[in-house]
């Protein structure tokens, strides 16, 4: 009866733990002000793209990193910039491994062309803020040689003054974005395989040290 209670105790104070964690969220503008760096255990991108009308194929990038320099006092004036390393697709192909369809794809000069182009680099010109929590951030977007401007739709998921994990302050973001990839020379296979890339970014940011 005793471990039974003991046992109890320990439940509860775990889950006490717990709801104090999902209530220790800070507004955006208490933040620490300065750089926040990509916690990439947390991260993620990934797009698709239509297949002949029929479905939309998914990959994602395995090898990316990403910064912000944070201005709490004038969250618009903060900057963002991100890069991508192409070599890193992963996909859902069969045998993916055995084939190479993965280092085909990234390194066929119709496709991502990664010995002449090795990565994929964005940097933010905007941010306005349509909400509490969304935002509209402008940047530009250099692939395959070629910058063009990019709209990104944002969403603050969340901050912590200190993360329970880590210690460190952290900011949490959601991100998504439509390019045509034409618009950067990869017209292969258009219109059967989709122009039109839809890009989702998920990504937790800590506070640099």
């Amino acid at each position: 009866m005793k471990f039974i209670k003991i046992s109890v105790a320990v439940v509860v104070i775990t889950l006490a733990g717990c709801v104090s964690w999902v209530f220790a969220k800070s507004p955006f503008n208490n933040m620490p002000e300065g750089e926040y760096t990509l916690d990439l255990s947390h991260a993620s991108v990934i797009w698709k793209v239509s297949h002949l009308g029929l479905t939309n194929y998914v990959a994602r990038f395995a090898d990316f990193d990403a910064s912000i320099d944070y201005k709490p006092n004038n969250i618009e004036a903060s900057r963002v910039v991100a890069t991508i390393n192409p070599m890193s697709i992963q996909t859902a192909y069969p045998n993916a491994d055995e084939k190479d369809f993965d280092q085909i794809l990234a390194t066929d000069e119709d496709w991502f062309n990664a010995p002449k182009f090795a990565s994929i680099d964005f940097a933010s010109t905007s941010i306005e803020m349509t909400g509490e929590k969304t935002a509209l951030m402008q940047g530009d977007l250099r692939f395959l040689g070629v910058s063009k401007p990019v709209t990104l739709d944002v969403i603050f998921n969340g901050a912590m003054e200190r993360q329970p994990f880590s210690g460190k302050p952290t900011m949490g973001f959601s991100a998504t974005t439509t390019i045509k990839r034409s618009d950067w020379g990869m017209s292969k296979f258009v219109p059967n395989i989709g122009d039109e890339v839809k890009v989702m970014i998920e990504g937790e940011f800590a506070k640099t040290q």
